[in-house]
């Protein structure tokens, strides 16, 4: 159900109510009982969450580049020729 803000005309009050879409508008000041409660128009609340919709789905630019290969020459059958190799 939605949430929508009234404001009375009269006396200033303000407060939010939850209403179905179907029930008739607020008339009526629940604070001054006068007839100058009026629904206000604000804007929607919501939120995007997760990595970021945008930079991941519709940014211009291609594909992310590739992993580039390891520069380490392959091991030389524990010579310790190698990085790991040496390291042990």
């Amino acid at each position: 159900m939605p949430i929508y803000e009234y404001r009375c005309d009269s006396c200033g009050f303000q407060k939010e109510h939850l209403q179905k879409m179907s029930e008739p508008q607020l008339k009526t000041c629940p604070e001054c009982g006068k007839g100058s409660y009026s629904k206000l128009l604000s804007a929607a609340g919501f939120h995007l969450k997760g990595s970021g919709w945008y930079a991941t789905d519709f940014k211009a630019g291609g594909k992310p580049a590739a992993a580039k290969p390891d520069s380490t020459p392959p091991c030389q059958g524990g010579t310790g020729a190698c990085t790991p190799c040496a390291a042990s």
